[in-house]
């Protein structure tokens, strides 16, 4: 390869979902001075939302939150993927940000040299199969934190016994008949919730069988605040701003009751429930988990769908435990058989890291595990080079957003010192302090992090070495978070 093969910018952004979007407007209107590019991986921008095809596939999060701070969501708050692909194209065109989007470069390798003070990546193009190099200053990690080409299926015995396919959402067939079909979906997260109601109807019959219970919260899609403001003619920029500090309030109030008062608020869950279902109807069998809300994310389920379709007849819920699977369907513990046409394993994600992207620096391949986060963004030993991570429990753009401002704000000061490289590096204070998971299981345990969480940095007792996934603390700390306490050491 020639070095005029060879592309170089300023930042590299990497993934076009909504984080690098984020990210590049981000750049572009704090930093204009800064060349840019974005590398994707798929065919076109979206991220998650291009991923997943599967029917009803819709967000989990508000759009009043999950959306923009820079663009006001103006549709109902819960989304399906068709508006909130619509939503990423209108940021891209009114921002002038596809000329430095490149679809369909696969990075397998990312290289740091202390001595040239670069980034290289080695790219192949999946459409031609062109090998291509790029340097860059500083390195934008945006691409999410599951692995896109697969989901997770747990191995069940006799899975190959089974006549129907066997299908993750992740990876949906397009001509995938289930019209009249006995239907069974494994797994009862927000995937499962969002499927069920979206297949019911056209189905014979779709049964969510689940190992254990998820919390739902059932409620009209619709923010009457929103609806209120639009009628007394409030300006969109305003009613957006309103909307997200009276949800992020309302969602932090919750979290707080749910840590406070577990069953208190797990019964008021329950009870948003039963108004869908019948008297008779065992909702703490099925509804009713075992931990206290919110240790895992808790699903919004729009004007009550899913138990719509339950108190219809079309849809049903089994919580048991697999056996195995035959020829017609799976057996249970219980000694009970669920024949099915088609079994959908809606079972979560596989974990990746940093874009399952090689990893060298200076030479050495990277242990990403055994870096220590700053600010749950930025990692010792790494020089240049940032990740958005964002919230479990409120939506992921909202800390997408405050990284943006880090980002730039971090660019900034380093041209104003001179400094060509930033690396986050423990302090002579900092040598001894306690170190723990980038997320504490006790606090927050979905399946994914439980299974991939030793892969992940590890953050420390204090500031600035954790990862608190605390919106209403890191508005006020990333803002203000001081570049020069000595924790970032600049060349």
């Amino acid at each position: 390869m020639t070095d005029a093969a060879v592309e170089h910018v300023d930042v590299l952004i990497v993934g076009a979902g909504i984080s690098g979007i984020g990210g590049a407007y981000h750049l572009r209107d704090q930093c204009p001075e800064k060349t840019f590019m974005i590398l994707e991986n798929q065919e076109g921008y979206g991220g998650t939302w291009r991923t997943h095809t599967y029917p009803g596939i819709r967000s989990d999060s508000d759009l009043h939150t999950f959306g923009y701070r820079f663009k006001p969501w103006r549709n109902a708050p819960i989304a399906s993927a068709e508006e909130i692909m619509t939503y990423l194209g209108e940021v891209i065109d009114e921002n002038d940000l596809a000329r430095h989007i490149r679809y369909q470069h696969v990075i397998t390798a990312a290289t740091w040299s202390s001595d040239d003070k670069l980034w290289t990546l080695e790219v192949t193009r999946d459409d031609t199969g062109e090998q291509l190099r790029f340097t860059a200053n500083f390195l934008w990690m945006c691409q999410g934190y599951y692995r896109h080409s697969e989901g997770y299926t747990p191995t069940w015995e006799g899975m190959d016994s089974f006549k129907g396919p066997i299908v993750h959402p992740q990876t949906w067939p397009d001509d995938l008949d289930y019209a009249g079909k006995n239907v069974v979906v494994i797994g009862s997260g927000a995937t499962a919730a969002t499927l069920i109601p979206a297949m019911a109807e056209d189905c014979n019959h779709i049964t969510m069988l689940q190992r254990s219970p998820t919390y739902f919260v059932a409620g009209r899609n619709i923010n009457e605040l929103v609806e209120s403001l639009r009628e007394i003619d409030i300006d969109e920029a305003w009613i957006h701003e309103i909307a997200r500090r009276r949800i992020l309030h309302d969602q932090n109030v919750f979290m707080e009751l749910a840590a406070a008062e577990p069953e208190m608020v797990k019964q008021e869950l329950l009870a948003g429930i039963r108004e869908y279902l019948p008297d008779d109807y065992d909702v703490e069998k099925h509804f009713a988990p075992s931990y206290r809300p919110w240790r895992q994310r808790v699903a919004f389920v729009p004007d009550g769908d899913l138990f719509q379709g339950i108190a219809s007849g079309k849809a049903s819920v089994v919580t048991d435990h697999i056996v195995r699977f035959n020829e017609t369907g799976i057996e249970l513990e219980s000694g009970e058989q669920l024949d099915a046409d088609i079994i959908i394993t809606a079972t979560g994600f596989n974990l990746n890291v940093l874009g399952d992207i090689a990893f060298t620096i200076d030479g050495e391949p990277l242990a990403f595990h055994d870096a220590i986060t700053y600010r749950g963004t930025m990692f010792t030993g790494i020089p240049n080079m940032a990740w958005v991570f964002g919230y479990f429990r409120a939506s992921w753009t909202l800390r997408a957003d405050m990284i943006g401002d880090f980002v730039c704000r971090l660019l900034r000061h380093m041209d104003e010192r001179g400094a060509a490289v930033v690396t986050p590096t423990l302090r002579e204070s900092d040598a001894d302090m306690t170190l723990s998971p980038w997320v504490d299981p006790e606090n927050f345990n979905p399946g994914y992090l439980s299974r991939g969480l030793h892969l992940l940095p590890k953050q420390g007792d204090h500031e600035p070495w954790q990862h608190k996934q605390l919106y209403l603390v890191e508005k006020d700390e990333l803002p203000t978070a001081d570049l020069e306490d000595g924790s970032l050491v600049y060349d």
